[in-house]
């Protein structure tokens, strides 16, 4: 009975740790907006490939002429994966013009939003994230 007793609160102590690590994982819609979306043109610069989602890294030249560095964030690497695009899909992009339709921030930050499609010079449109109007 005494194993029993020191048993339970390790179990419970798990549990509580393991729920703070799952709830902090976000919603699409509480970091973008889904009806802020808009196409982007420009050279692919970076890819930065880590759990729990890949980021890429784009410069595209506004209205102004100006060139400002976009930040992407796409889908979990596994998700990715399982679609057929890896990592060796964006080194082999990396200088080149890619196309990709992403939504804004909610919070405003600026030059960031989540990848929804890209498509490269090999003309696929490949996804990227969750599907965006």
């Amino acid at each position: 009975m005494k194993s029993l007793a020191s048993f339970i609160p390790a179990c419970v102590l798990g549990l509580l740790l393991h729920s703070g690590t799952v709830s902090a994982h976000h919603a699409f819609a509480a970091e973008f907006d889904e009806n802020n979306c808009r196409d982007f043109t420009g050279i692919l610069r970076d890819i930065d490939w880590q759990n729990p989602h890949a980021f890429f890294y784009m410069d595209v030249t506004d209205e102004d002429g100006q060139v400002q560095r976009w930040s992407f964030q796409t889908y979990a690497l596994i998700t990715l994966k399982r679609a057929g695009t890896g990592l060796d899909y964006f080194k082999k992009n990396i200088g080149k013009e890619v196309w990709v339709r992403g939504c804004l921030a909610r919070n405003g930050e600026e030059h960031y939003a989540a990848a929804g499609f890209m498509k490269a010079e090999d003309g696929e449109i490949r996804q990227m994230g969750q599907i965006q109007n």
